[in-house]
């Protein structure tokens, strides 16, 4: 098989890793709650089990990052972070007490910390040109899931059999489907995916035959195909997304990343030559994580996947509350909301091809701050009749979501090309560790504070305040080096 071709079945099956995802979340959250109720587990218990999933993909993913770095493969990563997905969602299924679903989200969210080196492999098989667009496309895999996850859930909500001694109902049946999804998912990336190498690699043959020609476009990558990184021998990375030959001689990435790249010459160098550089690496790696432009993406990370949580926590007590949707009620909501952000991550895709990710991004962050707002007034205590209250309702929700698409796509796009190629397994880990993080606060913050929502929603739309303000004080700043005049060129566009 042809490396078009296999790099085209690899993306599909990513494109399945990132839909099943989605199909779990729209699976499970609609009904946990209830779930929750049947096993006599307490309101804030709901925010544990939540948070349970995002910390066990908190804690393993700058591991499976740095082990991808290491190995230079992922495929085997999958494979095993999947083991944990299956795992959790047969406990899930069986469902015997509420620290039983607890444990059950705990492991399943092992699984997630793959992302890490799926977003570290598609960073060295994408241009900086056109990564936003790959980003996006991913990340609208998964949005598709939260589109199809609630249709398999109006099948599922009819289940009521025994099977053994295990009991299959509404609330138990969406763990026994995603166990049977992902097993069918380890077959699938067996047979359909493979370590591609990175972007030049596919192309070594033909870069070493016109060895001059490479020199003229990108003096730098000629040093970076000798050395050994720390992925081995299958990587070329830099930093900067140095993975575009045309970018222009001496764009290197400045500053602290140096002492990644490092500045030999261009001569081979034996494996262990580059044992002693070990501690050098870890320092560059932590001052390259602590770069202002950094700080404000990882902080962008944050406070969007924060106030995400949250109100995603918020949205099934308060529909119960006020508007008393059942499963079938909640089910069609995230539906509509899955177009919606479908919509917006195809509309994100068309406009990153245009203007530069900071911009993306700003228009993003305008659009949270109009619900932030419009949630604190409206949400916080509905008023009018019952009419009133679900448009009310329906504009906040609509708004959050409308957000969500320009934000997610942008900042990690920016991060992608903002730090080395060489690390980008353990970078991604760290960067999806700290929305992991705010995956963890949101739902526990909501979860307490469902009777007190002013404070809820005015917390969050103090975070979304700060990171106005480190946006415009740092805008300047967030314009990856190699591409600048293309970043302001595309500003002046738009």
């Amino acid at each position: 098989m042809d490396y078009r071709r296999k790099k085209r079945f690899t993306f599909f099956t990513i494109g399945l890793i990132f839909l099943l995802s989605g199909v779990e979340y729209a699976v499970i959250l609609p009904t946990i709650w209830r779930y929750l109720q049947t096993l006599e587990a307490a309101p804030y218990f709901l925010g544990l089990v939540l948070s349970a999933f995002s910390l066990s993909g908190l804690l393993t993913g700058p591991l499976f990052g740095y082990w991808s770095d290491r190995s230079g493969t992922t495929k085997k990563i999958i494979l095993f972070a999947n083991c944990f997905e299956i795992i959790g969602n047969f406990l899930y299924f069986t469902g015997y007490s509420k620290w039983l679903l607890l444990s059950s989200r705990l492991v399943a969210g092992i699984g997630t910390g793959a992302g890490s080196s799926i977003f570290g492999f598609l960073t060295r098989s994408t241009s900086p040109k056109d990564r936003s667009t790959a980003f996006a496309a991913v990340m609208a895999c998964r949005q598709a899931g939260l589109l199809i996850g609630p249709a398999f859930n109006i099948f599922l909500r009819l289940c009521d059999f025994n099977m053994g001694p295990f009991v299959v109902n509404k609330y138990t049946a969406p763990g026994l489907f995603m166990c049977l999804m992902w097993t069918l998912l380890q077959v699938a990336v067996i047979l359909m995916y493979w370590d591609l190498p990175p972007l030049e690699k596919g192309k070594s043959k033909e870069s070493l035959t016109g060895q001059s020609r490479v020199e003229e476009n990108d003096q730098g990558l000629v040093e970076e195909d000798e050395e050994k990184p720390l992925m081995g021998s299958q990587e070329v990375g830099g930093s900067y997304g140095s993975v575009v030959a045309s970018n222009p001689p001496g764009h290197d990435s400045p500053g602290p990343s140096d002492a990644t790249l490092g500045s030999r010459p261009p001569s081979p160098e034996p494996p262990d030559s580059q044992a002693p550089s070990g501690s050098v690496k870890t320092v560059s790696i932590c001052r390259e994580l602590l770069r202002e432009e950094v700080v404000v993406l990882l902080a962008a990370q944050f406070i969007t996947l924060f106030n995400q949580t949250a109100l995603e926590t918020m949205v099934t007590p308060m529909t119960q509350k006020y508007f008393s949707y059942g499963e079938l009620e909640n089910s069609v909501m995230y539906c509509l909301c899955g177009v919606e952000v479908i919509a917006g991550f195809l509309f994100v895709r068309w406009l990153s091809q245009r203007v530069a990710d900071r911009v993306v991004l700003a228009i993003g962050l305008t659009i949270c701050n109009i619900s932030g707002v419009w949630c604190l007034v409206f949400l916080a205590s509905p008023l009018g009749p019952f009419p009133w209250q679900l448009t009310e309702f329906i504009i906040g929700v609509f708004l959050q979501v409308l957000g969500l698409p320009f934000v997610a796509v942008a900042q990690v796009s920016l991060f992608s090309k903002m730090t080395s190629e060489k690390t980008q397994g353990f970078s991604q880990g760290v960067r999806r560790s700290v929305g992991g993080l705010a995956t963890i606060l949101g739902p526990l913050w909501a979860g307490g504070l469902t009777e007190n929502m002013y404070i809820m929603l005015g917390m969050m739309m103090a975070l979304l305040a700060l990171l106005t303000m480190m946006l415009a004080f740092s805008y300047s700043r967030l314009v990856p080096p190699a591409t600048e005049e293309e970043v302001d060129a595309s500003d002046n566009c738009g």
